[in-house]
C-alpha cells in the first residue's frame, strides 16, 4: 500500500495556517482590489476538492488503498480553500465567499474511467503548480505572495502522489494503463493548441447540467479564469512551456520512453493503440454454420 507511505511524507512536510504563514507582514497598501477577487475565486474553486473527492471514492471502490490517499488530498486541497478565505476574512471580509457560493461548486460529476480520470488530475496538479507560482509573482502583497507559494509546492507533492499511483496501475494493467495515461496526457499537455486552460475545474463533467457543468462556470464571475491567466497573471508561453516540459517528462519516466514534444507524446499513444488492435484485426473469423 502507498497510502501510509504518502501520509508520513507529506505529514512532515505539512504547513500550519496559524505559525507559517506571517500574517503580521500584511501591507494593506499592496492589495489592490482586482488582486483581492482574484483571491475569492481560487478560493471557491479550491473548494471543488469537496465533489471531486466525493467523484474519486465513487469510482475508485475496487481500490481502498487510493481511497484512503483521498482523506490527505481532500484535507490539503480544503486547507487551500481555508487559507484564501482566511486571508479575506482578516483583509478584505467584504469579499470572503458566502456558503451559498461555496456550496454553488458542490455538484455530481458524471461516472468516468478511474484511470483517465487520475491522469486529468495528475496533470491538473501540475499545471496549478505553475498557476500558482505564476500568481505569486503577480501579487505585490507579500503574505499572500508566500500563501501561493505554500499551495505550488503543496500542488506538486500530490503530482507526485498521483504519479506512485499510476505506477502501480502500470504495474497490474500494463497496456491499458499505458494507453489512458498516454490518451489523456496529449490532451492535458496540448492548451497550447487547443487555446483553453485545461485543467479538471475547467472541463465538462455532467452532461445533465450542460453547459454549467464545470467548476469555473459556477463562479460567481464565470469568465474569471481566462481573464485571470491571460490578462493579470500573464500566463504567457514561458510558463506554459513550465507545464508541457513537466508533463512530458514525468510521463517518459512513467512509460519508459523519450518525449520531448507532444508530438513524441502522441506517436507513442497511436502505436499502444495499433498495437491493442492488431490482436483484433488478426483474430480468425467464427462464422456460423
Amino acid at each position: 500500500m502507498l497510502y501510509p507511505k504518502i501520509f508520513r511524507q507529506l505529514e512532515k512536510v505539512r504547513w500550519s495556517m496559524s505559525d507559517d504563514i506571517p500574517w503580521h507582514t500584511f501591507d494593506p497598501a499592496l492589495l489592490d482590489e482586482e488582486q483581492a477577487k482574484t483571491i475569492k475565486m481560487n478560493a471557491i474553486t479550491e473548494w471543488s476538492a469537496l465533489p471531486a473527492t466525493e467523484m474519486f471514492l465513487r469510482d475508485n471502490r475496487h481500490d481502498s488503498d487510493f481511497s484512503a490517499f483521498m482523506s490527505v488530498w481532500f484535507y490539503e486541497e480544503q486547507k487551500h480553500s481555508l487559507v484564501l478565505m482566511e486571508y479575506l476574512r482578516r483583509f478584505r471580509p467584504d469579499l470572503a465567499p458566502s456558503e451559498a457560493e461555496l456550496h454553488a461548486v458542490r455538484f455530481d460529476f458524471d461516472p468516468a474511467p478511474y484511470l483517465e480520470t487520475l491522469t486529468l488530475h495528475f496533470c491538473g496538479e501540475l499545471r496549478l503548480t505553475q498557476w500558482y507560482q505564476c500568481a505569486a509573482e503577480w501579487h505585490t502583497e507579500p503574505v499572500i505572495q508566500h500563501i501561493y507559494r505554500l499551495l505550488s509546492h503543496d500542488e506538486a507533492r500530490h503530482g507526485g502522489a498521483y504519479l506512485r499511483y499510476m505506477q502501480v496501475a502500470i504495474a497490474r494493467l500494463g497496456d491499458d494503463a499505458r494507453r489512458a495515461f498516454a490518451k489523456v496526457g496529449v490532451l492535458m499537455a496540448s492548451a497550447g493548441r487547443t487555446g483553453q486552460a485545461l485543467h479538471p475545474t475547467n472541463l465538462h463533467v455532467s452532461k445533465a447540467l450542460f453547459p454549467n457543468d464545470t467548476v469555473q462556470s459556477r463562479l460567481p464571475d464565470p469568465q474569471w479564469l481566462e481573464r485571470w491567466l491571460d490578462e493579470q497573471i500573464r500566463f504567457d508561453k514561458g510558463w506554459e512551456s513550465k507545464v508541457v516540459g513537466s508533463i512530458l517528462k514525468k510521463l517518459s519516466t512513467l512509460l519508459g520512453e523519450s518525449f520531448d514534444t507532444v508530438q513524441a507524446l502522441n506517436r507513442d499513444r497511436k502505436a499502444l493503440n495499433n498495437a491493442a488492435a492488431a490482436p483484433l484485426a488478426s483474430a480468425p473469423m467464427i462464422v456460423a454454420a
